[in-house]
């Protein structure tokens, strides 16, 4: 190879590097709570990117935190157990048997798969669900459904959460891998609860920098289904003024990104996680991909849309 030839493809690398300097600078030290869901759950490619990004963003001084569900891999095992799906409200009814399925396949093997992804890169992620240290705790939900109140099983409310293992864990240098299960304050029961609200709820309670939602689709879209212009950025309060417009499935995350930056988080933004690499995209470059929340008091948060 001559020395032209290395120049040429040496220099678009540096560039790309240079420009992740500012990120760099911005972001070191501070907190992301990131929520993995959606097809990089699944694709074996998406998979391995994820954790990539995840362990990339722990060595360029970030700390990271990952919060997960498991839509995909319960419906699975609950059909192998002969236990039927059903859906209220877009929430899982959870029977006392289907929670038993809920807990092993969350804690026993998304969990596991997704740490052992991550350590392939060194003894880095540690598991842990919303049941250990008192990390999350919940109590019943019960949606409104035409004015009535509807008992979906053990689906739980966040009422408490506390940090302190997480905490620990950060501080030790570690990645903690969260599954979306709470302790009870108040029957001794387990509680399934929703991976996006519970990403929220601790991304507020860290004080995390960022929150990222990765999701199936580009971002929020201006005027889905006529346009698929992708708003790039809005307020709280814009936000706030179009969730009743939303489909059921972008509920959860924007109420999630909304709740996140009216609990302090800076950003919370929803990106596509069927794009490889999707995380470092949004953080380290010019020309992040998604949506982006931005609290109301602070309309100058500029450059990453």
């Amino acid at each position: 190879m001559s020395n032209v030839t290395r120049k040429h493809t040496a220099l678009p690398k540096a560039q790309i590097l240079i420009e992740a300097l500012p990120w760099l600078v911005k972001h070191n030290g501070k907190t992301v709570v990131i929520k993995f869901g959606g097809n990089a759950m699944i694709d074996e490619d998406l998979k391995a990117a994820f954790a990539q990004d995840v362990v990339f963003l722990h060595h360029a001084g970030l700390k990271p935190v990952v919060v997960h569900g498991g839509g995909p891999q319960i419906s699975a095992a609950l059909d192998r157990h002969g236990i039927v799906s059903e859906f209220k409200a877009g929430l899982r009814v959870t029977t006392e048997d289907a929670m038993d399925v809920v807990r092993m396949v969350l804690a026993g093997q998304v969990q596991r798969e997704l740490v052992n992804l991550l350590n392939q890169h060194g003894p880095l992620a540690v598991g842990l669900t919303g049941e250990d240290a008192h990390t999350i705790t919940a109590t019943k939900h019960q949606p409104e459904i035409d004015g009535e109140l509807v008992d979906i099983g053990r689906v739980g409310e966040i009422t408490a959460i506390d940090t302190g293992a997480i905490e620990a864990l950060l501080a030790d240098g570690r990645i903690p891998v969260v599954s979306s299960i709470a302790r009870s304050q108040d029957d001794g029961h387990v509680y399934n609860v929703n991976a996006d609200t519970a990403a929220a709820a601790l991304a507020a309670a860290l004080g995390a920098e960022t929150l990222m939602v990765l999701t199936d689709v580009e971002g929020l879209y201006e005027d889905w289904p006529n346009s698929d212009e992708v708003i790039s950025r809005l307020t709280a309060s814009q936000l706030e003024k179009l969730l009743p417009e939303l489909s059921s499935g972008m509920v959860p995350k924007m109420e999630g990104c909304l709740h996140a930056v009216r609990g302090g988080v800076t950003t919370a933004r929803v990106i596509d996680g069927r794009v490889q690499h999707s995380i470092l995209l949004e953080i380290f470059t010019d020309e992040g991909i998604g949506t982006m929340v931005v609290p109301d008091e602070n309309p100058h948060v500029q450059g990453e849309s």
